[in-house]
């Protein structure tokens, strides 16, 4: 994966041990095209091979988050008209271990098997595929002022990219659907109301806030914990309670075979920060 592609349409930065990827076109409130959605893919992979990444930060420019797709890229779509393809092989990549359960290699899915915590600060505009990329991420931290709707029924579309399968899982079914077939739009302090977004944060703030808990998180917890934790939790949601609790019966086993427990112990015996072992390329 090299590190010297040029993005154009997002803003890839590591402070370790946060990646912040922001896309980047204010103008259209960060609407996607297939470029902006390819350099999302590769950044998350250079985030999850990079060992100093402890987990990842989504957020937009200016005043949105992102309003969905670039409205003349469906038009194009819906009349068949796309045009020569731009190539965009520069980008290809596939972040992410989509072993964790059958279906999580399709589409925008890979968000759930990255390997680190993949956070959405919601800072304005959220709609449509936005709506979904934000969804996807693990947590959501949003501001008062998001704007957020699901937007497909209005476009003649469905719930896509797994959002029929995520929305009532976070906020049940009744509470799903009625976002879904309205297509209302809900702010910030609404969408946390109802359990859409675990945070709330202050005007400006969410990527700052976001970042802060990647910090939080890289200084009192174990990588390799929280990347299992995440695959138990996503897998889980498929199995049933036997099945599940056996599984985790075997994770604790081998969790207690490896230096982290060990280092966790001694840490914890010796008053002083932990040292875990990051996740990088060979993890």
């Amino acid at each position: 994966m090299s590190s010297e592609i040029e993005y154009q349409e997002i803003i890839y930065r590591v402070d370790a041990p946060v990646a912040t990827i922001t896309m980047n076109r204010p103008a259209q409130l960060n609407a996607f095209t297939q470029r902006m959605l390819k350099e999302i893919c590769h950044a998350v992979d250079r985030a999850e091979q990079d060992e100093s990444v402890v987990g990842i930060v989504l957020t937009g420019s200016g005043r949105g988050f992102s309003a969905g797709m670039d409205m003349n890229a469906l038009d194009r779509a819906s009349s068949g008209s796309q045009g020569e393809a731009e190539d965009l092989s520069m980008f290809d990549a596939q972040p992410g271990d989509a072993s964790i359960g059958d279906g999580y290699e399709q589409g925008f899915l890979y968000f759930l098997t990255v390997r680190k915590p993949v956070i959405a600060a919601v800072n304005g505009a959220c709609a449509g595929l936005g709506f979904c990329f934000a969804l996807l991420a693990d947590i959501r931290f949003v501001e008062p002022q998001a704007k957020i709707t699901t937007a497909f029924v209005q476009r003649g579309l469905i719930a896509e990219h797994g959002s029929s399968w995520l929305l009532p899982r976070l906020v049940g079914t009744g509470k799903a659907l009625d976002l879904l077939w309205s297509a209302r739009k809900i702010n910030g302090e609404e969408a946390h109301q109802m359990g859409l977004a675990e945070h709330l944060s202050a005007t400006d703030e969410s990527a700052r806030e976001a970042g802060n808990y990647i910090r939080q998180l890289a200084a009192t917890s174990c990588p390799t914990s929280l990347k299992v934790m995440k695959q138990q939790v996503y897998r889980h949601l498929q199995m049933g309670v036997g099945e599940s609790v056996r599984e985790s019966i075997e994770l604790m086993g081998e969790s207690l075979k490896r230096d982290d427990f060990k280092e966790g112990v001694r840490s914890f015996l010796e008053r002083r920060p932990p040292a875990f072992k990051r996740i990088g390329t060979a993890a």
